[in-house]
């Protein structure tokens, strides 16, 4: 038997396994003579049941808050592999290596944790050979926390080759142009073979300028999928499961997002949806709004967020974590980052630039090559990306580190306005950023010599 839901714009088939049975006094209302009743009775016990299934109480995590300033939190996020601090940024390894770098490279930069990606891994060396192996960890000879992303993205990143129904996201493989069903429980099982620390939840992805019932529909679905991985997770003891906020822009649909599931007690929460083309002003104002709104005591992870700026921002407003190609894949364009914004290696100017990278960098490239070397290698040789992505990684982690010690210390807005300086010497800090930091509670006044900037887009392209 099946009930058609159509309060709150689901429009979806319910399975009855989802609804509450009814008592015998209410099933007597629900009989044939009672039909006026009938759907007023099955819209309150599918309203009031939601088929809820809760994580179980016990979980592979410890997040111990070690220090604050108003809402930013440093932590300490203790993994089955890995003690980590939060404030902290992920590197993405697509297939579980981050491009041109090795795992002991990534342990001397200072990396806590390291994304893969659960669509990409299956198709190539599969969930399978990954298991036969030990996990990934083992596979690629990592010792500390990994994260895998659940492939929800990839229905935004290759719509084309998409179909997104209620059962899950079928796609067109691009290794053979077979058809390819991602279910969310087929999402939890290839992760619970890949064996990372923390596991995403499959959930349905919209581009984040989507406007209209489109953005109601994934965010209940969304809710509706939670319970299905919850259901499909078998090592809750081993891996954590965490849920990801979807809404769009809508202050409403995400509040509803969040209460849902914050509803299943989950290990940690992500933001998802963002830093897709939105305007700045919307993509901090989201972020606020969920942070204040998830549980203290339990990490949050604002998704595909790697630029130095927004992390510096988003940590203010009380998140944790975030991951992003950005710092990697700029590095192959030639681009390094440095406390001044970017530094652009490929230009003329740098052929006979004798200075490091970054002067006030100590990591190993800056300490042994110039610029002029590293414009040679850029524009001829794979070695040239490779350096200047440990450069960049390093950039990131040691941001993380400078967060964290920051807020423990009691003088983030120190930190805050030393970074927001070097990056804006004019004074010219960005609207947005002034905004977003008076909801904070940072005073970042001593850095602005001019009327704040336009906003932006938050498009997180290629330079």
């Amino acid at each position: 038997m099946v009930w058609s839901a159509k309060y709150r714009g689901l429009g979806q088939e319910v399975p009855e396994s989802r609804v509450l049975t009814p008592p015998p006094a209410i099933r007597f209302l629900l009989s044939p003579e009672r039909e006026t009743h009938r759907s007023f009775l099955k819209l309150y016990f599918l309203r009031n049941s939601h088929g809820v299934r809760k994580q179980p109480s016990f979980m592979a995590l410890r997040f111990e808050i070690l220090g604050r300033f108003n809402r930013a939190r440093a932590a300490q996020l203790t993994l089955p592999h890995y003690v980590c601090q939060t404030p902290l940024f992920m590197p993405v390894g697509t297939q579980g290596t981050i491009k041109g770098l090795t795992t002991p490279q990534l342990e001397e930069i200072g990396c806590q944790i390291i994304l893969g990606n659960t669509y990409h891994l299956e198709l190539r060396p599969t969930s399978e050979l990954i298991d036969e192996f030990g996990g990934l960890h083992k596979f690629i000879n990592w010792p500390r926390a990994m994260l895998t992303d659940s492939g929800g993205f990839q229905m935004v990143s290759l719509l084309h080759l998409a179909d997104i129904t209620e059962k899950g996201v079928t796609f067109q493989s691009p290794v053979d142009g077979n058809p390819m069903l991602l279910t969310p429980e087929e999402s939890i099982e290839i992760q619970n073979r890949i064996g990372a620390d923390i596991i995403m939840a499959l959930d349905d992805v919209v581009r984040t300028t989507t406007i209209g019932p489109r953005v109601e529909e994934a965010m209940y679905r969304t809710l509706r999928w939670i319970d299905r991985c919850i259901a499909a997770h078998k090592r809750p003891n081993k891996q954590n499961l965490f849920g990801i906020v979807q809404g769009g822009l809508d202050p409403v649909l995400r509040d509803i997002c969040v209460k849902g599931l914050v509803e299943r007690n989950l290990p940690g929460y992500a933001i998802g949806g963002l830093a897709g083309g939105e305007s700045k002003d919307s993509f901090w104002r989201v972020v606020a709004q969920c942070a204040a709104a998830l549980p203290e005591d339990k990490p949050r992870y604002v998704m595909g967020v790697g630029y130095p700026l927004d992390i510096v921002v988003c940590s203010a407003l009380g998140a944790d974590m975030y991951d992003c190609v950005y710092p990697t894949r700029t590095a192959r364009f030639g681009t390094a980052l440095v406390p001044e914004g970017v530094l652009k290696l490929k230009n003329r100017a740098m052929a006979d630039d004798t200075r490091p990278i970054d002067p006030t960098c100590i990591c190993m490239v800056c300490k042994n090559y110039t610029r002029a070397y590293i414009h040679c290698l850029v524009t001829k040789d794979a070695m040239g990306s490779q350096l200047v992505s440990y450069h960049n990684l390093y950039y990131m982690m040691k941001l993380s580190r400078d967060l964290h010690s920051s807020i423990i210390e009691g003088r983030l807005p120190e930190f805050v306005c030393g970074f927001l300086q070097i990056m804006f010497p004019k004074g010219d800090v960005p609207e947005w950023v002034c905004n977003a930091m008076e909801a904070a509670g940072i005073d970042i006044s001593p850095c602005l010599r001019s009327p704040p900037s336009s906003p932006v887009t938050t498009k997180q392209s290629l330079i």
